[in-house]
């Protein structure tokens, strides 16, 4: 797995230009703020939580990948304690993995403290492919030791680690983008996997909207978990992205990451 990191920023790279031209040939909304300003926060802020997370590793040598590798040598987690096809030990960790992240998505939602930092990334006024890569670094570094913890109770093969952080970075992008799909694609994909006009409803000012849809990758949790929300009750053209109070303020990077503190 040396040349993990390589691959996954490659692919990550690859699909953030596609899903960007893309959502610029079809945008599915007009922009509330211009593109610049908000950008540079944006990937300001993915620029920082690598940093940080590279700092962890000084601390912490084993993140998710690393974990998983030892796990499989320690022989720990559940995993390694089952005979199961390398398929479908993949699949089962892929599945699993997803429905923490679903969890742990929820609960940023329903504890105070959490909500605090996790708030950062609603706080956008627009909704696009970097929306998808903004969130408080406090907030990466807590999730970064959910999945740690995770992956030694599962134990799953740092092949599977890696695939499932492959597909939820592409997914995510894709499911933040401001892209407009045809109603029938939408609709076919979404029994599967999140749509972009699925989750901007999570994304919705209105609390009883944020409160919903939210999955990363699968949509099937939040079908099973009953926290689906189909449509914006407003529509997706009239309703309001971001936080119940609107302002420039969060396309600077400086008052987004105070926001918890405030």
């Amino acid at each position: 797995m040396a040349d993990e990191t390589l691959i996954r920023l490659a692919i990550f790279l690859g699909l953030f230009v596609l899903f960007a031209v893309l959502e610029a040939q079809a945008p599915r909304r007009a922009r509330a703020l211009p593109r610049s300003g908000r950008w540079t926060t944006n990937i300001a802020m993915t620029v920082l939580d690598t940093l940080a997370l590279r700092a962890m590793a000084l601390a912490l040598p084993l993140l998710a990948v690393g974990a998983a590798m030892d796990a499989t040598a320690q022989g720990w987690g559940l995993l390694n304690w089952l005979d199961w096809p390398v398929w479908a030990e993949v699949m089962l960790a892929i599945a699993v993995l997803d429905l923490a992240i679903w969890a742990q998505h929820l609960v940023t939602h329903k504890v105070p403290l959490l909500w605090r930092f996790h708030r950062v990334h609603h706080a956008d006024r627009d909704f696009d492919v970097t929306t998808a890569v903004r969130f408080h670094p406090v907030e990466i570094l807590a999730s970064m030791g959910v999945k740690i913890a995770l992956v030694y109770l599962l134990g799953p093969s740092a092949l599977a680690v890696v695939l499932f952080e492959i597909i939820l970075n592409g997914t995510a992008l894709f499911n933040h983008s401001n892209l407009r799909l045809p109603q029938g694609v939408d609709h076919a994909l979404r029994l599967l996997l999140v749509t972009p006009d699925m989750h901007r409803v999570h994304h919705s000012s209105q609390r009883h909207e944020h409160d919903s849809n939210y999955g990363f990758a699968l949509s099937v949790w939040d079908r099973l978990f009953q926290t689906y929300r189909a449509q914006p009750e407003g529509g997706h053209q009239a309703m309001e992205v971001g936080l119940q109070w609107q302002d420039e303020r969060p396309a600077r990077l400086g008052w987004s990451l105070w926001l918890p503190f405030r």
